[in-house]
Parts: structure tokens; sequence; C-alpha cells
């Protein structure tokens, strides 16, 4: 079997051509580098430079504010409009007030009973007019020879209240002119009746007892009735 050359070259022969080498992989392409921006125009002179992409805006400085309130000098005007609407709330105040008081204690009219005593017979002088009746109460008390009577202190034409006269023995109405005697019986001006006169009796400790609520007319007839007069 004969012996295989060698392919290694012998020592100081010349070397045997080299084998023709495979071609090797190609590599993979690198990545396309990103195009470079392009050159900004440059700015204006000493307009402000422009913030740099990505960078933050810069942030706009806030207007003062005046904390401390400073006092401004009134004038005479602006005292007047003060005081008008001090004025104007103290008027409502007390409106509304007033209001309130009305709405919690509303009005009552307080009027003299119908009833009264006049106290005890022998009080009264016979031919005299009691006048201590008449505010409180509206009524004369009459006494004559027989006994006594109440006579109304209203005016029989318009509602008046007449004097009496003591001099002249007679009421006086002070408004129009009419005259009543002793007894109730007009007799001079406007007047059309008599005064009238109330129930009268005694109560039951012996006092005078006059009843308002019962009233009787001359014209009519009823003076007559028991009860217009007491006998004492």
């Amino acid at each position: 079997m004969a012996d295989t050359p060698e392919k290694a070259s012998p020592p100081g022969g010349t070397p045997p051509p080299a084998s023709p080498a495979k071609p090797a992989a190609a590599a993979p392409a690198a990545p396309a580098a990103p195009a470079a921006p392009a050159a900004a125009k440059p700015a204006a002179p000493g307009a402000p430079a422009a913030p740099a992409a990505g960078a933050a805006a810069p942030l706009k400085p806030r207007p003062k504010v005046q904390l401390i309130w400073e006092p401004k000098e009134l004038g005479r005007r602006d005292w007047m409009l003060a005081f008008a609407w001090l004025l104007f709330a103290v008027s409502s105040l007390v409106a509304t007030l007033f209001y309130v008081v009305r709405f919690l204690f509303p009005n009552v009219t307080y009027e003299p009973p119908l009833q009264f005593k006049a106290g005890l017979p022998t009080e009264f002088a016979p031919g005299r007019v009691d006048e201590r009746f008449k505010e409180g109460f509206g009524t004369w008390v009459v006494r004559n020879e027989l006994g006594l009577y109440a006579l109304s202190t209203t005016c029989t034409h318009l509602g008046c209240t007449p004097n009496w006269l003591e001099a002249e023995q007679k009421f006086k109405c002070p408004c129009h002119g009419s005259g009543f005697r002793k007894t109730g019986i007009n007799f001079e001006g406007p007047a059309p009746r008599p005064l009238e006169r109330y129930r009268i009796g005694l109560a039951d400790d012996g006092q005078v007892l006059v009843d308002k609520s019962a009233k009787f007319q001359g014209e009519k007839g009823e003076w007559a009735n028991p009860e217009s007069f007491l006998y004492v």
C-alpha cells in the first residue's frame, strides 16, 4: 500500500497551494443611524432662547397678593352713607320688634263692666246729680224725692257727652247745643229723644247696683218699668 503524501509542506520546501476558502456568511446589516436634526435657525438678537427639546417650560411668576389691609381714609360722603345704612338697620329692627310684640300681645279693648256698684242709697243727696261715675262708667245717678235712677251720658243726637250745669239745672251738650232736663227729657237743640236710663236696683250687700246691659227709652214709655227706677 503506497503512502499518502502529507499535505504539510516538507521542511525547507515550498508550501503547497492553499485550498480555496469558502466564502464567509454575510454579516447582518447594521441599523441606519437616525438622521441628524436640521440645524435650528439662529435666534434673533435680544430674543429669549427657546427651551431645549424635552426641557420643562419655566413657571410664570405669580402676582403679589397684598395680605395686609390698609385702612382707607373716609370722607364726609362715606360717613353720611354709613350713617344712613345704620339708621335704616335700626329702623328695620325696631319695626320688626314692634310687629312681633303686636303678634304676641293682640289688641284688646278694655271696656268698663256693664254692672257696677255705686254705693249705699244714703250716699246720694236728694235733688242732686252725682257725677262720680261719669268718666269711668258713662252714668249719672240722680236722686229725687222718690228714689234713684241712672242716666246715660250719651247724647241722643250724635253721641257726644253733655255736661251737667248745676246753676241752670240741665244737661247741655257742647257739640250741637242739645239740652236735657234733670229727668233726662230733651227740651232744646237737635236731640230727637230723651236720654236713656239704665236698670237700677240693690245688690245683696245693700249697695246700689247699676246694670248697663238693660236700657229704657222714655219716648217708648219704658221709664214706667220698675227696673228703671229704684224707690228708696
